[in-house]
């Protein structure tokens, strides 16, 4: 087998979230569950396309098909928020700084072509023109600890502090009450705007983010809290370790980010 095989504690740990097998009937036997995983994790890892497959993990068709199955069925980000409830239950989310970062993923060829560029089909697609020229950009959110709270995917012309707000309310742990909330947020200097600053303060958090050049010195500014913000920069890099999630081979930014939570749950099982 693969040297990204699923281990008995990583398969332990999600295998009451996955669907019912479908129970033995005459014809063709039903491909199990760990093996198709398996199979997704050696695609994610080695970045190959789905044709390329090994036969031990079955035909690609099937383990394709139950992929995109599950992003339908919205299987992947519900495994991750279920273990990260489970991570939070024990109190292993760090609550002292949250971190905030975008990072350009370079898009293949085989990327483009689903659908043309514009703002109606940026939610379908995510990608765009940049500097870095065809790509996607991936907004992270994460704890003190590097764990991923919370990701949304722009196109990679778009400017992080526009993506603020909605990476914000899509962090899968709730904001509303105050002990869930962290004492900080940090970020670059690509979230350096009034709206920004105000929005975290409305919430009770103290915002830990550089002043651009052209901008006025925040004398309040925590510098020693904003030396740990390296923590986003350490997980985006980790993340992209996977040649699926360094390059963008993905036509739909559904399959993309799918991916990028498989990642992190491999992560988070660890602190379990």
């Amino acid at each position: 087998m693969s040297r990204h095989d699923l281990t008995d504690r990583e398969f332990n740990a999600i295998r009451h979230l996955l669907p019912t097998q479908r129970p033995k009937k005459p014809g063709r036997p039903w491909t199990n569950h760990r093996i198709v995983i398996i199979g997704i994790l050696w695609i994610l890892k080695t970045g190959s396309p789905w044709r390329d497959l090994p036969d031990e993990f079955g035909k690609w068709q099937t383990v394709y098909a139950r992929f995109r199955r599950w992003i339908c069925d919205d299987l992947w980000r519900r495994i991750y928020r279920t273990l990260l409830t489970r991570v939070d239950a024990l109190e292993k989310i760090d609550r002292s700084l949250w971190c905030v970062d975008g990072s350009v993923v370079r898009a293949h060829r085989c990327a483009s072509g689903m659908m043309e560029q514009s703002e109606e089909n940026d939610g379908f697609v995510a990608l765009g023109r940049s500097r870095g020229g065809y790509s996607t950009k991936m907004h992270v959110l994460c704890d003190g600890r590097g764990t991923l709270l919370g990701i949304t995917l722009t196109g990679g012309q778009r400017n992080e502090s526009t993506e603020f707000d909605n990476l914000i309310d899509h962090c899968a742990l709730s904001l509303h009450r105050y002990d869930s909330r962290p004492a900080a947020i940090a970020g670059d200097k690509g979230y350096s705007s009034k709206a920004i600053r105000e929005h975290i303060e409305r919430r009770f958090i103290e915002p830990v983010i550089a002043s651009r050049a052209n901008e006025t010195r925040d004398e309040s500014f925590n510098r020693d809290l904003y030396r740990n913000r390296n923590i986003v920069e350490r997980l985006i890099g980790w993340l992209k370790e996977s040649r699926r999630i360094a390059t963008r081979y993905d036509k739909l930014s559904c399959s993309y980010i799918a991916f990028v939570y498989i990642a992190a749950t491999r992560r988070l099982i660890q602190l379990l």
